[in-house]
């Protein structure tokens, strides 16, 4: 069966995602255009991903998963972004969506995804989402927004405050209302589609609703709570929490725009001679310098986050839970990667002259994306405030860990 421009080729037993991800991103490549003009992965894209397990990289094994390391996982999500960053920010979305299974019943679990074109979306958490204790489950009414990959998913989530059967909100022993996150077929929400923005278009992020609707116990979950973990959900992958995988898969992102960018400045340059001079633009020494100073940062910047991912599952493999030092550590990590990335990035596109401003060319269409994936929660500059906060031994939000 084809696939954009090439052949969906299985995936092996025992093949890492990283070596799956290089075998597709020739025909995320090849789709580029598609997924930005209509909003959306295109069908035979799917068939691919599913078909060479993309989706499947933070499931947990007893669901068919990997339960493959955060390292591992952002050198997969870097090279899909260098291809297209709307299809890696789905595939990251649905990544950190499927980590919820290690909160659930196994049978729960595979019910949403033993299917192979299993997918999971949800928004963004506002007040009015609510989630009122009935027999046997909850009856739920929201509106969510911010739904990558919500056009081709099979399940989408809505977070909720949880309600009494009387109207009162539920309270945690902390007195901090409590949430839990409900989980619906696609068939049980309207979907708006009003994904109309400047970059990440592909990723088709739309508002949907549901009303009144139930929702049995069995498919709620209280994500990255240690109380909620099940037995399948035991390995070390799962004493990362949501947000750092969300932190440093989507600074992935952020790397492979930017490395995409680079190669392509790299590539233009060694070909165009500007106006009014006689020399390529690689023959001018600033340019090297600039140049060699991009390729330091971009190096830099994936070095720093890799080694922190692989230092915190060395702990995670012995057994050990994530410390307030190592949790710091990641928010850095990733938010400087994705910062350093959207420089380079700037670099390689100012760089490039009017050539860089043509739609359909490699320029255009990255420059916007980065600059969508910085407007997103997990690359706020407030974070670095949380990590000053730590480093000046007074105590970090931990909402931002």
């Amino acid at each position: 069966m084809s696939a954009a421009r090439g052949v969906v080729v299985s995936a092996q037993i025992g093949e890492d995602p990283v070596s799956r991800a290089r075998r597709v991103a020739p025909l995320i490549e090849a789709a580029a255009s598609r997924i930005e003009k209509d909003r959306a992965l295109p069908p035979e894209l799917l068939e691919a991903l599913y078909e060479n397990r993309i989706i499947r990289t933070l499931l947990p094994k007893a669901v068919g998963g990997d339960e493959a390391s955060p390292e591992t996982y952002v050198r997969m999500m870097s090279i899909l972004a260098a291809a297209d960053a709307s299809a890696a920010w789905c595939i990251g979305q649905a990544s950190g969506c499927s980590m919820s299974a290690a909160y659930m019943d196994l049978d729960a679990a595979r019910t949403i995804w033993s299917p192979r074109e299993a997918s999971f979306a949800w928004g963004v958490i506002l007040p009015n989402q609510t989630a009122r204790v009935t027999e046997g489950g909850f009856v739920v009414n929201g509106t969510w927004s911010f739904a990558s990959g919500g056009r081709h998913a099979t399940w989408l989530g809505g977070h909720c405050k949880v309600m009494e059967a009387d109207g009162t909100p539920r309270l945690d022993p902390d007195g901090t209302p409590t949430d839990r996150t409900m989980m619906f077929p696609r068939s049980a929400m309207t979907m708006r589609e009003d994904w109309n923005v400047m970059g990440l278009r592909g990723t088709g992020s739309d508002t949907y609703t549901v009303k009144d609707l139930f929702v049995p116990t069995t498919l709620t979950v209280r994500r990255d709570r240690e109380d909620e973990r099940r037995p399948h959900g035991r390995g070390p992958l799962y004493r990362f929490t949501t947000t750092h995988l969300y932190a440093a898969g989507f600074a992935g992102v952020a790397l492979g725009i930017a490395r995409g960018l680079l190669d392509a400045f790299v590539a233009l340059a060694t070909r165009k001679t500007p106006q009014a001079t006689a020399r390529r633009l690689a023959d001018s020494p600033a340019l090297q310098s600039g140049l060699a100073q991009a390729e330091g940062q971009w190096r830099a910047a994936r070095a720093g986050l890799l080694m922190t991912l692989r230092e915190c599952w060395e702990d995670a493999e012995e057994g050990r839970d994530l410390t307030t030092d190592q949790k710091v550590t990641i928010r850095l990590a990733s938010t400087y990667a994705i910062h350093q990335a959207k420089a380079v990035a700037d670099f390689a596109y100012l760089e490039s002259g009017a050539t860089a401003i043509f739609e359909g060319g490699p320029f255009e269409r990255r420059f916007r994306d980065i600059h969508a994936v910085t407007q997103q929660v997990q690359a706020r500059k407030n974070h670095f405030e949380t990590v000053g906060q730590h480093l000046f031994g007074l105590e970090p939000n931990p909402r931002f860990l």
